[in-house]
């Protein structure tokens, strides 16, 4: 098997694998310390999804009314339903302010206020005086294409510091070594067809999310959470899979995202009746409640048949009212996509809105350091040698059971400068890399060269769409123990359909085709793991709402969900939340009722 592929080795101190955000600041991290780092992306670094990031940078700088980092960290945990670790949600909201100076230096074209200080606006779940206090003004602005630049300034500053890029290569899987110790990555090559061998001290994996695996998604088709399917392949857990995030507000028609900045602007959202709707589910915080509570609003509003349209299946989110100069300056993102995908002038009209997926809170479980955790009964911090992950690949867990928006942005400067820290605690520079065992690259080549050469009668685009329709329909804003059941019964048939894959396409340069099996296996097995970590819980808490358990239950569930998946079987698992925090800078926040 190995001898009828072409494989190349490198050697290198550090391996990102991903290059979005968190991938390209890990990466200036590990340049600046002078590891020897090389940065794998399928993509070009600036088509990596974090450029589809609209609203703002969450950080207390306090330049458009009075923050505190203290109150930041309040939200977030509240945010998160107490299912937060209160030491790494301290670590970010600490470190956040320092993050984004450091960002402005680097060259981020931020939105400015008549002072030249930063632009600030109002986001959902972001409030002062520890949630007592009127909108905090606190998430960093670059109009609302805030991603955009966000990923284009820390390219150029890889570019700056000479960071090694191999762009379009696929990766696809980790080197474990009998130790259970990652060694590095195999990845192949698109524009030459190699296989190659990247051997390194530490492999950081920035991944990205999972939203593909549902239907009506805001993330591109890139985003199919590569990194959490190689974990588990690596009989790691993944941490939390059943919190996914649905944006309130995801185009109709199309899951474009209309950014929450729309909101923080001063939008608000209306019924078929006209009714301004979110006071009756946030009195105070209103059509700027968390994501998880707008999000249910509006299910519940269309599910009592007040949704507007021929088909009452969404609601309507008003800009009209504001001044047309302001939408253009501050919105133009959104002006953009709601003409070209509704033909609507906002500046006129509402803009038609459902809620739609956006954000896994579940990923690869790890420390505030960015370390793996591969938990043992005997030790349930335990850390696997040689990996790391950031970004949303990744569950620190700051987000919980509900990502506050602006905390993505922040969480990839905070913890891929964190992982850059890590790193060069733990490598020695240009030591020698450790001989592995060929059985170890065989085994990932022959899964490769299987689905490469799959002859089935099935297309890829077939059998996904059956996936997504499945996580759309079983897994969605609201569930029940008979719903999800039945999800993992239809799942399991998507699954064994795949053995029925046919991929056309059996040549190893830009094969698409290929790429594109190769992502779905990726989704499947993240699939099915979400499923089972959704019917494990039995209470609803942020994103997960239990229709047959719909109260909070931290007697049973404060606590993350573990899950593995060895010999196909799904293996389930806890670990506790913690409730500490890093320092006695902040006292820890008690568990309380979550309200707006």
């Amino acid at each position: 098997m190995l001898k009828s592929y072409n494989i190349i080795d490198h050697y290198y101190d550090v391996i990102v694998v991903g290059a979005g955000g968190s991938g390209l600041r890990a990466s200036i991290g590990m340049a600046e310390k002078d590891l020897k780092t090389a940065c794998i992306s399928k993509v070009f670094p600036t088509r990596s999804h974090t450029v589809a990031a609209q609203g703002g940078i969450g950080a207390a700088l306090g330049n458009m009314g009075e923050d505190d980092w203290r109150w930041h960290m309040y939200d977030t945990v509240k945010g998160s339903d107490w299912l937060g670790d209160q030491d790494a949600i301290e670590y970010l909201c600490f470190n956040a302010e320092k993050a984004v100076i450091e960002l402005e230096s680097y060259g981020m074209p931020f939105s400015r206020t008549d002072e030249g200080k930063i632009y600030q606006r109002p986001f959902g779940g972001h409030l002062t005086q520890n949630g007592e206090g009127p909108p905090a003004k606190r998430a960093c602005a670059a109009a609302d294409k805030t991603g955009h630049a966000l990923l284009h300034t820390l390219y150029q500053q890889c570019l700056k510091q000479h960071v090694e890029f191999f762009n379009e290569y696929f990766v696809l899987d980790l080197l474990m070594d009998d130790e259970n110790v990652c060694r590095g990555v195999i990845a192949w090559c698109l524009e030459d067809g190699t296989l190659n061998r990247f051997h390194a001290h530490q492999t950081i994996l920035a991944t990205g999310g999972h939203g593909r695996t549902y239907l009506s998604s805001t993330s591109a088709h890139i985003c199919t959470g590569d990194g959490n399917a190689m974990a588990l392949r690596s009989l790691l857990p993944l941490s939390d899979m059943e919190f996914v995030q649905f944006h309130p507000t995801g185009l109709y028609g199309s899951g474009v995202l209309i950014t929450e900045g729309a909101r923080g602007e001063g939008g608000f959202l209306t019924n078929s009746k006209g009714d301004h709707f979110m006071e009756n589910y946030a009195p105070n915080a209103k059509d700027l409640a968390s994501r998880d509570v707008v999000s249910k609003a509006i299910t519940m509003e269309i599910n009592k048949g007040k949704g507007c349209g021929s088909e009452k299946d969404h609601v309507l989110l008003h800009l009209e009212h504001l001044d047309s100069n302001l939408i253009q300056k501050r919105l133009p993102g959104v002006v953009e996509n709601a003409h070209s995908f509704c033909r609507i002038d906002v500046t006129k009209e509402p803009i038609p809105v459902i809620p739609t997926v956006h954000y896994n809170m579940g990923g690869i479980p790890t420390n505030y350091r960015t370390e793996v955790l591969q938990p043992t009964k005997s030790n349930p911090e335990n850390v696997c040698l040689g990996l790391m992950a950031v970004g949303e690949a990744a569950c620190v867990s700051i987000h919980g059971a509900n990502r506050l928006g602006t905390n993505s942005l922040i969480d990839l400067l905070v913890f891929g400068k964190a992982a850059s820290d890590t790193a060069k605690e733990k490598i020695l520079p240009n030591t020698n890399h450790p001989v592995l065992n060929n059985n170890i690259t065989d085994k990932i080549i022959e899964r490769f060269d299987k689905i490469r050469n799959s002859n089935g009668n099935l297309k890829t685009g077939e059998i996904r769409i059956n996936m997504q329709k499945i996580m759309q329909k079983n897994c969605s804003v609201f569930r029940n123990h008979d719903l999800i059941s039945e999800g993992i019964k239809k799942m399991t048939e998507v699954e064994n359909s795949y053995n029925d894959l046919n991929v056309k396409d059996k040549s190893l340069i830009f094969n698409t085709d290929l790429v594109e099996a190769l992502e779905l296996d990726n989704l499947l097995i993240q699939s099915k793991v979400t499923l089972h970590s959704a019917l494990d819980r039995k209470e609803s808490r942020g994103a997960h709402a239990r229709e047959d358990y719909s109260i909070r239950d931290d007697e049973k569930y404060l606590k993350h969900t573990l899950v593995w998946v060895e010999n196909n079987n799904v293996v389930l698992g806890s670990r506790q939340v913690n409730m500490d925090t890093l320092t006695n800078k902040i006292k820890s926040i008690p568990p309380k009722t979550r309200v707006y």
